[in-house]
């Protein structure tokens, strides 16, 4: 009885005991399992059967959206010869990895993990422009939502084509394009979209570095789609980087000296134009600023494509004192050397001493109005060829010879004439007061020319002074106007 009763007892037992025994040999591992760090277990858990060359989307109809933002750090330099702008960024990018989800309950809590990137799927977003890899540190991690938000976030030095217009230098504002898109992915499996709105990302300039020699602007976004020569569309995400240069380096160091050159050149017209010192001060100044340009042709960007305004205001400047040397040696040329000069014409002295000083509101010149030259040869011959008398006024009185001079001093009463030596001696006095008297007039005439000439010269001068000057302020003026609207634009 008692075995029977012991057997029945057993086998309502053995289901009982399998069971616990099933249940303590399947819970083994598992406590094995709670013993490892929760991290551990997670990163286990989300990298045990991944697969990182697969889009990460249950549903492939389903486009990956890329959210992407930079922030612009330092602006490193500008290449304005080989078109090149090199920057320094901070990239991030934000997508949905749906194979990257779990429960945070079952790992102590965790919402967020750092995972290698190269263990996970990634974007092949690039930029376009890139000519060149620049020495960006290496970040090998990202962050991962327990939703399966992924989030990378990378510093970037930017090495990028762009087209930059130099003639407004050192007045130019640059517009260069940063264009994010995949470079084989359509549309249909990755989509970008921007992470911040377009306003926070134009006017975020919380780390940018502004004690350079750029000043950032506003950095732009835009979004479209492209579609190559197939029918496939392609989208992209542009920002552009608005940034201008700080002028008072180079308006101090390359537009002042050339107007200080410029004023010494215009106060040299106050030296007399009847003296050579001017023609030497000219030179040196044209000398001088040639020096100035071989110094400062380092400092001004080129391109085979166009020249900056400053360098076109260089080449006018030096124009303009090689057109003032010009002018001076002119001047000086005409109120010299004027024994080899015929008189002033007359339409000359019309046109110069009088109309052009009444447009000048100098005044008239004092003009002589002595007769020709021709006129009075003559006479003086006439006084020199024959036995001068005791003049009256201006007038002599000539006799034809001995015989007609023994007359009239015999009809007159007087004493009998001289010896025929004194009457000689007198008449060789009398030609050599007529030589001297010669001399004297010639010496006046030329005076007086020079004194024309002279007063032609300083007209002039003047008048060339005053274009030139004018043509010089408006040229300045202008320079000055087009700078302040690009600088102030």
């Amino acid at each position: 009885m008692m075995s029977w009763i012991q057997q029945a007892l057993l086998v309502l037992l053995l289901p009982t005991l399998l069971a616990q025994g099933e249940a303590r040999r399947k819970g083994a591992p598992q406590a094995r399992n709670d013993t490892l760090p929760a991290l551990l277990r997670l990163s286990d858990h989300l990298l045990a059967h991944y697969k990182k060359g697969v889009r990460p989307v249950r549903d492939w109809r389903k486009p990956t959206t890329i959210s992407i933002d930079v922030i612009i750090y330092a602006i490193l330099s500008v290449d304005e010869k080989n078109q090149v702008l090199t920057t320094y960024i901070w990239y991030r990018q934000f997508w949905t990895d749906e194979f990257l989800q779990w429960n945070p309950e079952d790992f102590d809590n965790i919402t967020k993990l750092s995972i290698p990137t190269d263990s996970i799927w990634v974007p092949d977003i690039l930029i376009n422009e890139f000519v060149d890899m620049g020495k960006s540190p290496n970040i090998p991690y990202v962050y991962v939502q327990h939703k399966g938000e992924v989030q990378n976030y990378k510093p970037f030095q930017v090495v990028t084509a762009c087209s930059l217009n130099i003639y407004n230098f050192p007045f130019d504002v640059q517009n260069c394009s940063l264009t994010f898109t995949s470079w084989l992915h359509t549309i249909q499996d990755i989509n970008i979209s921007l992470w911040r709105l377009p306003d926070k990302v134009k006017s975020d300039k919380s780390i940018f570095m502004n004690q350079g020699e750029w000043e950032l602007l506003a950095v732009l976004t835009q979004f479209r789609e492209f579609t190559m020569e197939s029918s496939d569309c392609y989208a992209e995400m542009k920002f552009y980087l608005v940034i201008r240069r700080r002028p008072l380096f180079y308006a101090v160091s390359l537009l002042l000296p050339s107007i200080f050159l410029m004023i010494m050149d215009i106060v040299g017209f106050y030296l007399p134009p009847d003296s050579g010192e001017r023609v030497s001060f000219k030179i040196t100044l044209l000398l001088g600023y040639s020096v100035f340009l071989i110094i400062v042709s380092d400092t001004l960007p080129a391109t085979a494509i166009g020249t900056p305004l400053i360098g076109v205001y260089f080449v006018v400047c030096m124009a303009l004192l090689v057109i003032s040397l010009a002018e001076t040696i002119l001047i000086v040329r005409l109120v010299h050397k004027q024994d080899l000069q015929q008189p002033v014409p007359a339409w000359l002295r019309r046109l110069v001493l009088e109309r052009g000083t009444w447009l000048m509101c100098l005044g008239e010149w004092p003009t002589s109005h002595r007769p020709p030259a021709a006129s009075q040869t003559p006479k003086t011959d006439d006084c020199s060829g024959s036995v001068l008398l005791p003049v009256v006024g201006n007038h002599c009185n000539h006799l034809e010879g001995p015989q007609d001079l023994e007359k009239s001093m015999r009809g007159r009463g007087s004493p009998p004439p001289p010896p025929r030596e004194a009457s000689l001696a007198v008449r060789g006095l009398l030609q050599e007061l007529s030589s001297i008297r010669h001399f004297l007039e010639k010496r006046e005439e030329i005076r007086e020319m020079a004194r024309d000439w002279l007063h032609v010269g300083s007209v002039l001068d003047k008048l060339l002074f005053r274009i030139y000057l004018l043509a010089v302020l408006a040229y300045s003026i202008t320079l000055v106007t087009l700078w302040s609207i690009w600088h102030y634009s």
